[in-house]
């Protein structure tokens, strides 16, 4: 297998390191493993290209690149000139510290995967949530370590990675915020919101007067609604979450189209290709047609200290997305804000 990996941290980042390990055993003694990161700190640049410079790339070593631009300008910098033949998968991470909730929105390791999955590659965007239980660990990476390969194998076994979207989708994995001993399984969970904790801009003022301000991040501690990625990272478990760029709010095409609008184009098999929104939490959680789920079977989670706590207590039950509502469904749920 080949692999690509890059992340947002930059190219002396301890989770790249991490990362490189987990692709070179995913790749197997025959494959590759190159690695095109951003020269430097990259975090919170979300999807963006550098549309109006150039990107000045630099080798390092043999497979190793390093890019004076964002994730998604690596992603592109790899396929246009770097790696020659398309990798079969590119990884994005480990970040350090989580990309669930509204964090996924920032995130320049979700944005190296999101450019990926455009170019048409399966991508996994991966990040390891920090907290107190972490903070003292010598390896904070050790969860992600530990059990990155294993969670990889198992998307590639059995997630959805059909190319007949307009917009392909890939996943968004977190690794809780708890020693790698202690994590309790996996949970397939949609985007979540942290519940009162928002990012926000502190002024401050240098000696020589001049006035700048620092973006800050709120509580990362901080409670989402249950049932989404954020809580179940907090109860201990792995988190993977399906994701497009596709930010169209499909749900409410139907509402507008009842208005006296067109009606939504449907998709091949005669489903509104849709975002299925959480009716707990009002989060939203991409798929296609509908009713299409993440095909196969979950078996227990092997070569781990963690038991697999899949939602069904059956090895080999199907792990499915929620299911896509149909139009009139849709057309009877009530307005939700987003989480």
């Amino acid at each position: 297998m080949r692999i690509l990996i890059t992340n947002d941290d930059g190219i002396n980042a301890p989770g790249l390191e991490v990362l490189h390990q987990i692709a070179t055993e995913l790749a197997g003694p025959h494959g590759e493993v190159w690695t095109v990161a951003p020269a430097f700190e990259q975090s919170g640049v979300g999807h963006c290209i550098s549309y109006t410079h150039p990107t000045m790339v630099a080798r390092l070593a043999e497979r190793r690149y390093a890019a004076e631009g964002s994730p998604a300008d690596c992603v592109l910098a790899a396929l246009g000139d770097i790696v020659g033949a398309a990798p079969d998968l590119v990884l994005s991470g480990v970040n350090r510290g989580n990309n669930a909730g509204e964090n996924a929105m920032y995130s320049g390791t979700i944005g190296g995967a999101m450019e990926a999955a455009l170019q048409g590659l399966p991508a996994i965007a991966l990040s390891q949530y920090l907290g107190p239980r972490t903070a003292d660990l010598a390896d904070p990476f050790e969860g992600a370590r530990t059990h990155g390969a294993a969670v990889i194998r198992r998307l590639l076994d059995h997630g959805d990675w059909s190319t007949d979207a307009d917009f392909r989708l890939f996943y968004n994995v977190n690794f809780p915020p708890v020693p790698a001993a202690e994590v309790r399984g996996l949970r397939v969970a949609p985007q979540g919101q942290r519940q009162g904790s928002r990012f926000a801009a502190q002024p401050y003022s240098a000696p020589n007067g001049r006035r700048f301000m620092w973006i800050a991040g709120g509580s990362q501690q901080a409670p989402a609604r249950d049932g989404t990625d954020v809580a179940a990272n907090m109860e201990g478990f792995v988190s993977v979450t399906p994701m497009r760029a596709d930010l169209t709010c499909h749900a409410s095409l139907d509402r507008l189209g009842a208005g006296g609008g067109d009606p939504p184009a449907r998709g091949a098999g005669g489903g509104t290709r849709t975002t299925t929104r959480n009716a707990r939490c009002g989060s939203s959680f991409s798929c296609g047609p509908a009713g299409s789920p993440i095909r196969g079977s979950w078996p227990r989670w092997r070569g781990s200290t963690a038991a697999c706590s899949c939602a069904a207590s059956s090895p080999t039950a199907p792990m499915r997305t929620p299911p896509c509502p149909s139009p009139a469904a849709r057309r009877s749920a009530s307005p939700r804000s987003s989480a």
